[in-house]
């Protein structure tokens, strides 16, 4: 067994056909007309050497022991050639060959893909910004003043609670919709950076009013539209814009 396998890097090669072209580039043979039987000695002592070490033997590698070895004994056994063929022709190398140069060529087009790789890897993605919110939203940055369900549900709770009582409830289709509600919080944020749902509630009566208000706050938060933040207390929330 040849000395020289044993520094070879077993983690260096990533096929047989890698390997190959290893011993083609070390030993400065002609890739065109391989000596198969050196190179064929090479790969087997590899082999031996990798089970030596208690590593496991890829089949692939295998495989190609046997190739190399099929393609040594037809190198060796006397065979006939009609008087107008070429010996090229039954060359018992020439699929090895193929296959090396082929390799060889996908081999050095990543090598010249690498920088672009590295290049690649060293940048970071441009993420999503939005538009800056103003100052007053800096408290939105406090996962404790992130409002959960159960915050909008007490904030709604306590609207209606406070909400002057009627006495004579009549049976009636909604005086607003969802829609123009979200029109008229909207402009409310129009013209104060923050608004308070109490407060747009002020002087509501209808319990209707309150319902499809707070369904519109809903909806506006589903759209992504309104920012909405609780501060002291669970009995009321703030809005602002997005």
């Amino acid at each position: 067994m040849s000395n020289s396998i044993f520094r070879i890097s077993l983690d260096d090669f990533e096929g047989p056909l890698d390997l190959l072209l290893f011993f083609i580039k070390r030993d400065e043979l002609d890739i065109y007309n391989i000596p198969i039987s050196k190179i064929t000695n090479d790969f087997i002592a590899y082999i031996d050497a990798m089970q030596s070490l208690n590593l496991e033997v890829a089949a692939e590698f295998i495989y190609m022991a046997s190739l190399l070895m099929s393609i040594k004994v037809k190198m060796l056994l006397p065979r006939e050639l009609p008087d107008d063929s070429d010996a090229d022709e039954f060359d018992p190398r020439s699929d090895l060959v193929d296959r090396l140069l082929e390799y060889k060529r996908i081999k050095e087009g990543a090598e010249q893909l690498r920088p672009f790789e590295e290049q690649r890897l060293s940048m970071f993605s441009r993420g999503c910004y939005e538009d800056a919110e103003p100052e007053v939203l800096d408290e939105m940055d406090e996962p404790l003043n992130r409002p959960t369900l159960y915050n909008l549900m007490m904030a709604y709770m306590a609207a209606m609670d406070k909400r002057p009582q009627t006495r004579i409830q009549n049976v009636e289709e909604a005086p607003v919709t969802v829609d123009e509600q979200c029109a008229f919080i909207l402009d409310s944020l129009n013209r104060q950076v923050q608004v308070s749902f109490r407060t747009i509630l002020e002087g509501v009566q209808e319990t209707l009013i309150v319902v499809v208000t707070f369904l519109a706050v809903l909806e506006l938060c589903r759209r992504n539209s309104i920012a909405v933040i609780v501060k002291d207390g669970y009995d009321d929330f703030w809005i602002s814009l997005r």
